[in-house]
């Protein structure tokens, strides 16, 4: 149980991938045939990643994670790669492969009726959001959905500070990754760190708040 509440929140950022949804499940395969095809193009080395591996980019836009991983990836094999993922994950998720966290629709359905206003706030492709939101039933839980690709891939900070007054204010934002944490810090508002997600601990540093489960948000936010 948690041991903290945080009180005159009226608003809560969710990311999703590591703090709604156990996403490797989906990313993984999808990563691994994306790299396949770049070794069988000659652009990158024969190499075998753990699941653990390749979750570290969990949480990075499309823009991010490529610069960060193969940064000299001439653009058209990074775009075919990226939509390869894009689209294997997609699959994965409409072929029922995905899994939310255990107790995540409840926790969303409870804030829900406790009067919170939930805005989904991804790193992700509209395509991606729909066919989650289509798959998980996304609709009933958030007031608001909001991905990075219908930002440009900005930051996800940039992206808080541009909707933040679309909102009610006293405001919380939740998820797994540094971007989330460093977007409350850059923001003002508290953040509540996913230990459970795909960030290491030391992303967690700056957070108002740390929980292990997903279920711990029903104690924090009365």
């Amino acid at each position: 149980m948690a041991r903290i509440t945080l009180s005159g929140i009226r608003t809560i950022y969710f990311d999703f991938d590591g703090t709604i949804h156990e996403s490797n499940r989906v990313y993984a395969p999808a990563f691994r045939k994306a790299y396949r095809y770049l070794v069988d193009e000659g652009k990158a080395d024969e190499r075998t990643f753990t699941d653990k591996e390749i979750s570290v980019w969990l949480g990075y836009s499309r823009t991010e994670m490529w610069k960060s991983f193969m940064g000299h990836l001439e653009e058209d094999y990074r775009k075919k790669a990226g939509e390869m993922i894009g689209r294997t994950m997609r699959e994965g998720i409409e072929e029922g492969t995905a899994r939310l966290y255990e107790g995540a629709a409840h926790v969303l359905s409870e804030l829900k009726k406790r009067g919170y206003v939930l805005v989904f706030l991804s790193n992700c492709g509209r395509k991606y959001m729909e066919t989650s939101s289509k798959a998980f039933g996304l609709e009933k839980y958030f007031d608001s959905m909001i991905c990075s690709e219908d930002h440009g891939y900005i930051p996800k900070d940039e992206i808080l500070r541009g909707v933040m007054s679309r909102f009610p204010m006293g405001q919380v934002i939740v998820g797994d990754r540094f971007h989330d944490v460093e977007s409350g810090v850059r923001n003002g508002i508290p953040s509540i760190f996913c230990e459970y997600g795909y960030g290491s601990l030391d992303e967690g540093r700056d957070a108002t708040y740390s929980i292990r489960d997903i279920r711990e948000l029903l104690d924090i936010l009365p």
